[in-house]
């Protein structure tokens, strides 16, 4: 999940300053962001999905846009989530909300959460940025928390993953993605670029530190 939203997993104080409809909200997205799922087999979880095996929870779900069947296994703060809306009544895992009014409440929240910095919108090829060329003029920077919708639970899902070392094959499995799905290739590019990232600010503090050590030496 995004960086910044890591910490909404433990965060009393941030959550005492949500109303009810936004903690929901942020429950839901933090769920999101941990199963991969598309957006309408997660609103429509149900009693049905949910399975106990041996004191650990899973998700069984078979996607209605590929037919694929996902189980997967919940860490403990997806299950507390769980327990927390689990309602018998309606019979869903999740609180009930539209997919308009969600997209509506996570722009709510990431604003909530003092996600405002700009964010200039780039066109994008394979998951890949690229420069708008003759359109850079035209192009419009937003606010990061007017960007954000429900497609980017099962975005950072995947690619958290992905970065994290866990094989296509496996994420794959999770999210029901086909081995030739061009979506799937757009998230293993994305992920890689992001791994790129951070590899060269490594290689950057380590040549600082050489350079210091180096310095180090000379001066003994």
């Amino acid at each position: 999940m995004p960086a910044n939203a890591r910490v909404w997993v433990y965060d009393n104080q941030f959550q005492g300053t949500l109303s009810p409809r936004l903690e929901r909200t942020k429950d839901i997205f933090i769920f999101g962001c941990t199963v991969a799922l598309r957006v309408s087999d997660l609103l429509n979880l149900n009693g049905s999905n949910l399975e106990i095996s041996n004191d650990s929870y899973y998700l069984k779900v078979t996607s209605k846009k590929t037919q694929t069947f996902t189980r997967i296994k919940l860490p403990d703060y997806a299950i507390e989530i769980l327990k927390k809306y689990h309602c018998k009544r309606h019979r869903k895992l999740l609180p009930v909300i539209t997919n308009y009014n969600l997209n509506k409440n996570i722009k709510l929240l990431a604003q909530t959460a003092g996600w405002t910095d700009p964010f200039a919108k780039m066109r994008s090829r394979r998951g890949i940025s690229e420069s708008p060329g003759k359109q850079l003029k035209n192009q419009t920077t937003h606010r990061f928390c007017d960007l954000l919708t429900s497609h980017t639970m099962r975005r950072t899902a995947i690619t958290t993953m992905l970065s994290l070392g866990m094989t296509e094959y496996m994420v794959r499995k999770i999210s029901g993605h086909s081995a030739n799905s061009k979506e799937f290739f757009r998230y293993v590019a994305l992920a890689q670029s992001y791994i790129d990232k951070e590899t060269e600010a490594f290689y950057q503090r380590l040549s600082e530190t050489k350079f210091s050590q180096q310095n180090l030496v000379r001066n003994t």
